[in-house]
């Protein structure tokens, strides 16, 4: 797993090969970052990367300069690989690793991000909710409630090939790269 830009460039990370994990690829997230930057000021803005898998995503937050990253990722190898990544990075302090259940935390959370990325398994069941739960469309119980996303704020949402999310009010763009899916919302 590579940094791709930022003050961590180049840095590298070995993913133990017992991970279920998949991180994104170096091809797909260099593409879809370069899109991002017509979106989103990194520099300085709050992030939130949900189902952090290896930590790939939040990593490349920090390297562009995000002031404030939180990542949440349920299993306890992959929280603690994520933890052993940002004790690397000397200086990289301003993350807060949270190990829980992205749903729990989506219901509990109040505060608001400028950045916010999801890159569920593909198979999760539950997929097609998450960008209503991110927006505050609705909750779990259908009952409507706030945005974690900043008004101006951006939220990727990385999934498969079998869901479309183009008719939801707060898209944006699709973008495929290979077989990875991005929907961008506001």
């Amino acid at each position: 797993m590579r940094i791709i830009t930022g003050k961590y460039k180049g840095r590298h990370f070995d993913i133990p090969r017992s991970f279920k994990a998949r991180p994104t690829t170096d091809f797909a997230k260099e593409n879809i970052f370069n899109v991002l930057g017509a979106y989103v000021d990194f520099d300085g803005a709050e992030a939130l990367d949900l189902f952090s898998g290896t930590g790939s995503i939040t990593l490349e937050l920090l390297s562009r300069g995000c002031a404030h990253v939180v990542s949440v990722e349920l299993d306890r190898d992959h929280h603690r690989f994520i933890q052993q990544c940002m004790q690397k990075l000397q200086g990289a302090d301003n993350v807060q690793c949270i190990r829980g259940d992205v749903f729990r935390f989506l219901k509990s959370c109040k505060h608001q991000f400028d950045f916010i990325f999801a890159d569920p398994p593909y198979a999760l069941k539950e997929l097609p909710q998450v960008p209503d739960l991110v927006l505050g469309t609705k909750n779990d119980e259908g009952e409507a409630r706030s945005s974690l996303l900043k008004p101006d704020g951006i939220f990727v949402f990385e999934h498969g090939k079998d869901h479309d999310f183009s008719q939801h009010p707060r898209f944006v763009e699709h973008r495929q790269y290979g077989s990875v899916n991005f929907t961008l919302f506001r």
